[in-house]
């Protein structure tokens, strides 16, 4: 599965696509929201992994972008904040939306990748 990361910690994401590809998945990093909406959205069959605290345009407001496309990718948001603060800077849309606290755990993200 393609997965893209939209990370602005490098040492995050780096360890994010190490790990992906070697669970077997083909990983896309991005510095930010900014360079991924400049490409090409991915598809429904694809998977991103967004970070809440971007520079720029938050992660929250990624969200928002995907979930608006008709074949919208499977969503991931990562973050060090509390539960509660991540809720409040998420979508009200978004309770479909998988949300994974910093420092991952590898066994809870392997799980979200199915």
């Amino acid at each position: 599965m393609r997965v893209h990361i939209i990370e602005d910690d490098l040492a995050v994401s780096d360890a994010l696509a190490t790990v992906l590809d070697a669970l077997g998945h083909a990983a896309t990093c991005y510095p930010d929201a900014e360079t991924f909406l400049s490409k090409p959205r991915p598809g429904r069959d694809e998977l991103v992994i967004v970070d809440l605290g971007l520079p720029g345009i938050k992660g929250g407001e990624v969200v928002s972008r995907l979930r608006a496309e008709p074949d919208a990718p499977r969503i991931i948001v990562i973050s060090g904040h509390g539960k509660t603060s991540l809720r409040k800077a998420l979508p009200d849309d978004s309770s479909s939306v998988v949300v994974l606290r910093k420092p991952l755990s590898l066994p809870v993200l392997a799980e979200h990748l199915n």
